[in-house]
């Protein structure tokens, strides 16, 4: 099967996601929106949101978000001011909180030191230079890094997380490491923000609710394609 016929099937099946969810102005939850231009804030709320959102789901990482939000946090200088016990507290409902309160300092130190606290200024950067400055802030991983530029950042390249390599490999491809995996849609997809994006929130929406790791194969819409591997 095809990686351009899996798409097809899985946005006839599931229809658009309109990815990243993030939190308009005087509200405190964050929701998909269709067509949204990010304001900087929002930006900045998407990189927190990647950097929480590891080793957990979504609905923890809500919780967090919408707590950063009550205690109006998405600002890289109050993040920075604020004591690491207490910023921890605040997103606890994320998981590993002690550890990622250090990395969301982290991060903001990075771009304070190195940007003068100006995201547009970071962002403006190509993908490479951009990955590679992402990838050596303590803390932040290829997925981490990846979800930043493509979904704050708005710049193509492709996210691989646990859902994608489950589908993929079950589907029959033989792609293992991360770097595998996304050469594999980097290679036979156009390079296009837009359509990476929806690709991966399509592939997570079948990996949490249907490829799960007990399959619903009878709801899949991939079922008549798949070797159906590691079963």
């Amino acid at each position: 099967m095809l990686i351009k016929n899996i798409y097809s099937k899985l946005y006839s099946h599931f229809g658009p996601q309109h990815w990243w969810p993030v939190t308009k102005e005087k509200q405190i939850i964050p929701k998909y929106h269709k067509n949204i231009k990010l304001n900087e804030k929002q930006k900045l709320e998407i990189c927190f949101g990647a950097i929480l959102t590891q080793n957990t789901n979504w609905k923890n990482v809500e919780k967090a978000v919408v707590q950063l939000n009550k205690n109006n946090l998405i600002d890289i200088n109050k993040i920075l001011k604020i004591n690491n016990k207490k910023l921890a507290k605040i997103i606890k409902s994320s998981g590993y909180h002690n550890q990622k309160a250090k990395k969301l300092k982290n991060f903001c130190k990075h771009i304070n030191k190195g940007h003068d606290n100006n995201l547009k200024k970071f962002f403006g950067n190509n993908i490479e230079k951009l990955r590679n400055e992402l990838l050596s802030i303590n803390g932040i991983g290829p997925e981490t890094a990846d979800s930043i530029i493509l979904y704050a950042a708005k710049k193509p390249i492709f996210v691989v997380d646990a859902y994608a390599k489950r589908i993929i490999n079950r589907i029959g491809f033989k792609e293992e490491t991360y770097d595998e995996l996304q050469t594999l849609f980097m290679s036979n997809l156009k390079k296009n923000e837009k359509l990476y994006n929806e690709y991966h929130a399509l592939l997570v929406e079948l990996g949490k609710n249907v490829c799960k790791i007990k399959p619903l194969c009878q709801n899949c819409p991939l079922e008549e394609s798949c070797n159906k591997n590691g079963i």
